[in-house]
């Protein structure tokens, strides 16, 4: 048998297209294997570049005398029928609005809250409960808008009511609230930045600029109450105080 050995060119030349390939193949895997410690410093220099933020939460504060009374007036009655019911309250109502009219209240100041009629039960001996009539009844919101005749008002609707009504209660506010929260907003907004401050300061840091800043709902007075007056007392003495808006703000500011 006889072996035939390649020749010396062609060696020459199988060695020289294995160099070839393997360049190539080395030039490919270079980079995609140099690309992702590239990418990860890229992340790296990112996150150490990000600046510290501070948190904050400022409170505002702003008071004013009142220049508004609300009054909660409601009427009802109690009657053997729905229909009997609901004529009696009709005319309790009537005469109540009849009068906060002779007090000088326009009728864009009186505003119906809601309009009841419930039935009314009873128990008897064996523990049964029966239908023994109907309780129809109208609360108003009433603004007054000359505080000096608040009391005034109050007394001519207590006369009038007699026992088919009552004063729910009273609050007072102001008519135009936006130049109180105004005040209130500035308040709040110099308490955050000077928290922002001290942190800089407490921290080794100078105070960068503000990133966001978000405002919370307001806070409002509540309803006040109004005492039971008799019928021969022509005013009730009143002490409307102050009306105090409260505003709170929060602020993310960056520590350089």
């Amino acid at each position: 048998m006889t072996i035939r050995r390649p020749s010396a060119a062609r060696t020459a030349r199988l060695l020289a297209a294995t160099a070839v390939l393997g360049g190539l193949l080395a030039g490919t895997a270079a980079p995609a294997l140099a690309a992702v410690p590239g990418r990860t410093a890229l992340r790296t220099t990112a996150q150490e570049t990000a600046p510290a933020t501070v948190t904050v939460t400022g409170n505002g504060r702003a008071s004013a005398a009142p220049d508004l009374a609300i009054l909660s007036v409601g009427v009802e009655a109690t009657r053997p029928t729905a229909k009997e019911a609901m004529a009696a309250q009709t005319t309790a109502a009537e005469t109540v609005l009849d009068v906060l009219h002779g007090q000088g209240i326009a009728d864009r100041d009186i505003r119906t809250d809601s309009l009841s009629l419930a039935p009314v039960y009873t128990q008897n001996k064996d523990g049964e409960s029966k239908v023994t009539g109907y309780q129809a009844g109208q609360s108003f919101s009433v603004k007054v808008r000359d505080l000096d005749r608040t009391g005034q008002v109050i007394g001519a609707v207590n006369d009038a009511k007699k026992d088919a009504g009552r004063i729910n209660g009273v609050v007072f506010d102001v008519a135009d609230p936006s130049a109180l929260r105004t005040k209130a907003r500035e308040a709040a907004y110099q308490d955050a930045y000077d928290k922002a401050m001290q942190h800089a300061r407490l921290s080794g840091h100078r105070l960068g600029r503000l990133v966001s800043l978000s405002e919370g709902e307001s806070v409002r007075p509540g309803p006040g109450a109004a005492p039971e007056v008799s019928a021969d007392e022509p005013t009730v003495p009143l002490a409307p105080g102050e009306i105090e808006e409260q505003v709170t703000v929060s602020a993310v500011y960056e520590l350089i």
